[in-house]
């Protein structure tokens, strides 16, 4: 039987006859055969009938034949892509994913780590966290195996006072993508300094182990601050000679929220509500923008204020629901996956949008989040923030001001610091 390919511009597979005769004429055969090897090979039959369907069907979207000027643009056009898709790395197939997760044996790492290896695309999954955790990483690995998936899972534990780069080598090496759940919680007495600075020191050696383990992969980062860890990581990987876009601040679960709360006040499901959400990943500098959402949007103008500060209390909402025995894990796990997968589905060639803190010129601020693009290399392209309301736009002078000075701890932090060889 004659080998079919999905054309990526309607989904369908076809023959390379069908396919030739439909771009004959259009592209020149070394174009045609070009984007032929691009496209994935369809796996499976398909009856004589719908493959007649089908190739009408295509042979009716058929165009009448281009001016010369049009064709000669459409020609450069297919040849510029060609060549851009053999000089780029080469993309990942499908469900060849290695992931690990750094503190995959605590609070939120646990159902994270579920989730990735319920992910399809993942392959290989290393849980990754100290002696001391809840449980040992090796327990997650052996309970995750036993899920009616393809992943293989793996633990990796490090005693107290080990350093990650003396001790992930083989846990890291390979990695396409780490999310980083790790940091201690705020106590009470502690200052959002004093969090800082214990934090910044634990995600400083697992970002030195990837940068010389899996310098290529991307890195989530869930380790509180995230304002200023973020830069703080990210500027050490710069300074590393490395790519800062590779570090990336998960802001998912304010997204999350914000299409949550939404769905409630108009009574939509919110997985048909996407509210960009902006600035930073705590208190006053997390702005949401309902009025880029077509069903937020027409939530009532007086009812935005309260709207807008539900989101940025919900993490304490959650603590305090929880009698503080806890924090939102769950609903970050949730929201750290549902990125997880956006970067993955990226790096396979399949462009996917989310809200992400990283490094940016958007604004006068060198890091802010954002919608973001992720390709094949992870964050391939940052957003502009788009038309604000009234209220936003007084909104976001309040976040910018907060979020400098949160930004300028991390900056401070990489300028005294750097990583390891």
């Amino acid at each position: 039987m004659a080998e079919r390919r999905v054309d990526p511009d309607d989904g369908v597979a076809y023959t390379w006859e069908e396919f030739s005769t439909f771009y004959a004429g259009k592209y020149k055969k070394k174009a045609i055969e070009a984007y032929w090897e691009e496209c994935e090979v369809k796996k499976g039959r398909r009856t004589k009938a719908v493959a007649k369907a089908k190739a009408e069907a295509k042979t009716k979207k058929a165009e009448p034949k281009a001016a010369p000027k049009a064709k000669a643009k459409a020609k450069a056009k297919v040849k510029a892509k060609a060549k851009a898709k053999a000089e780029s790395k080469e993309v990942k197939s499908a469900g060849n994913f290695k992931v690990c997760v750094c503190g995959g044996a605590g609070g939120i790492g646990q159902p994270l780590s579920m989730l990735m290896a319920l992910d399809p695309n993942v392959k290989e999954l290393c849980v990754f966290d100290l002696s001391v955790a809840m449980v040992p990483p090796a327990g997650v690995a052996a309970d995750l195996g036993h899920l009616e998936r393809k992943s293989d899972v793996k633990g990796y534990v490090m005693e107290v006072g080990q350093k990650p780069i003396d001790n992930l080598k083989e846990c890291l090496t390979g990695c396409d993508l780490v999310l980083v759940p790790a940091g201690m919680p705020r106590k009470p007495g502690m200052t959002r300094d004093d969090l800082f600075k214990v934090n910044a020191d634990i995600a400083k050696g697992i970002v030195e182990a990837c940068a010389k383990f899996c310098p290529e992969a991307v890195l989530g980062l869930i380790v509180n601050p995230v304002n200023s860890i973020v830069p703080a990581m990210a500027e050490l990987y710069k300074k590393k000679g490395l790519d800062p876009l590779k570090i990336v601040g998960i802001t998912t679960l304010d997204v999350v929220r914000a299409n949550k709360f939404s769905g409630e006040i108009t009574g939509k499901n919110p997985n048909y509500i996407n509210v960009p959400v902006i600035g930073g990943h705590a208190g006053t500098t997390i702005l949401p923008l309902f009025s880029q959402d077509k069903v937020a949007k027409t939530i009532d103008a007086e009812k935005i204020p309260d709207l807008d500060k539900h989101v940025q209390d919900a993490g304490t909402d959650v603590v305090n629901a929880k009698s503080g025995k806890g924090s939102a894990t769950l609903s970050m796990a949730y929201a750290g996956a549902r990125l997880g997968k956006s970067i993955l589905a990226g790096l396979m060639g399949k462009k996917r949008i989310e809200c992400a803190y990283v490094k940016s010129d958007i604004t006068d601020l060198p890091y802010f989040a954002s919608k973001v693009q992720f390709g094949e290399k992870g964050v391939t392209k940052v957003l502009p923030l788009g038309e604000l309301s009234d209220y936003e736009k007084k909104r976001l002078e309040e976040v910018k001001t907060q979020l400098k000075t949160e930004i300028d701890s991390g900056l401070k932090y990489a300028e005294e610091n750097s990583l390891a060889d």
